[in-house]
């Protein structure tokens, strides 16, 4: 199987990614959206406290109570994205199969709050 990539970066460019370690402390419908999505409340701990994001997460969990309490991996340090009049600040990682599934990534084992990914 050949892999194509779409486009090579530098080290120092993925460097420049900061992605964390959140808690999902909240999720809530989001039917305003255009694709069925959640609004995420993520704890990123005490250093950077607790972040919003949209996510396209319904045909992989549709009970969005599963989701509370999980730990994910967040982009932190992209500008906020307006999303039908919603500021999504991090963008939360998953891996993204045909059919719209989207299988979130979790550090394993658990890690705090805010831990940089790298």
């Amino acid at each position: 199987m050949e892999y194509n990539s779409a486009m090579e970066i530098s080290f120092d460019d993925f460097l420049a990614v900061d992605m964390r370690v959140g808690r999902v402390i909240a999720v809530d419908p989001f039917p305003e959206a255009r694709k069925p999505s959640y609004k995420l409340r993520i704890d990123f701990g005490p250093e950077m406290g607790e972040r919003v994001s949209s996510a396209q997460l319904t045909i992989t969990y549709p009970d969005p109570s599963i989701l509370i309490g999980r730990q994910v991996v967040a982009v932190v340090n992209f500008p906020p994205r307006r999303i039908a009049g919603f500021a999504s600040e991090v963008l939360v990682l998953g891996a993204m199969a045909d059919g719209g599934q989207v299988f979130l990534l979790e550090p394993d084992p658990a890690a705090p709050e805010g831990l940089r990914i790298g």
